[in-house]
């Protein structure tokens, strides 16, 4: 039978899950806009440097063909003069549009029937970072949803072996990142890394392990805030076969305050029982 303080202990478990499932949910609305007919399957996304991005928007209805005409889609950006992209009338309207835009983006029109008004952003640059807003407006329902662009460099880094030596080069990351070395069963080790900045602020780094062991696999961990490249290496007499998994950071650093502040109150109470 559970003693007394193990009830308590299991019972402020689920009331803090159930509190900040809540938190996650409010935080969840309010980053989805004003409307909940209108929506992103993605409010944070991350670009890389000089790559084209699609933001995501979309109206959670059905539009009628014959009156597709008059929908209407504005995308802005918050604190820019002038709009980043305007379709009406079943053309675009750019007489407005800000001069850091023109010929880089574009909606689908022939989506629009789904009730989708994503954008698609060029060639994306350091200054297209911020929060946009796309504004749907049609006969059957409007609305609006924030979204938060973020922008980084990042790229796979490509492994030699050399008399000895593995070697992972990597040309284009974005803000600087940190490296990481790893033998296989988890255990960090010391490789040396330099770093060299190119004009635009980009930066290429190689970083080199040894001593190595022919047929062993070691894990080169290269990340920042925003983006982390995991890539498994392993090593043969002649080469070195690599792979490379790349992941983005979504959650909010408030969310990862709650996580964090959470974690801390279990172990808190855990200590008292």
């Amino acid at each position: 039978m559970a003693s007394f303080g193990q009830i308590i202990f299991y019972s402020m478990i689920i009331l803090i899950v159930l509190f900040s499932g809540l938190i996650i949910l409010l935080l969840a609305l309010a980053f989805s806009g004003s409307n909940s007919e209108v929506t992103s399957t993605n409010t944070l996304p991350i670009a890389n440097l000089g790559e084209d991005v699609i933001l995501s928007c979309s109206l959670n209805v059905k539009l009628e063909l014959a009156k597709l005409r008059e929908v209407s889609v504005i995308w802005e950006k918050t604190n820019l003069g002038g709009i980043v992209h305007h379709y009406e009338n079943g053309a675009d309207e750019l007489q407005d549009q800000n001069s850091q835009f023109k010929g880089r983006t574009k909606v689908f029109p022939e989506a629009l029937g789904t009730g989708n008004a994503s954008l698609l952003l060029r060639d994306v640059r350091k200054s297209d970072a911020g929060e946009y807003t796309c504004r749907i407006t049609s006969s059957e329902a409007k609305g609006t949803v924030n979204i938060k662009l973020r922008t980084a460099a990042f790229t796979a880094p490509k492994f030699k072996f050399l008399k000895g030596v593995l070697v992972a080069e990597a040309s284009r990351w974005f803000p600087k990142p940190n490296v990481t070395w790893l033998d296989e069963a988890g255990n960090i080790l010391k490789g040396n890394t330099s770093f060299r900045q190119n004009s635009a602020g980009i930066y290429r780094l190689v970083s080199t392990l040894q001593p190595v062991n022919i047929s062993d696999t070691y894990t080169c961990r290269i990340e920042n805030k925003l983006v982390s490249a995991v890539s498994k290496a392993t090593v043969t007499d002649t080469n070195v076969f690599g792979r490379t998994y790349i992941t983005f950071s979504a959650a909010s650093s408030l969310l990862a305050s709650i996580y964090l502040s959470t974690l801390a109150f279990i172990i808190y109470i855990h200590h008292l029982t």
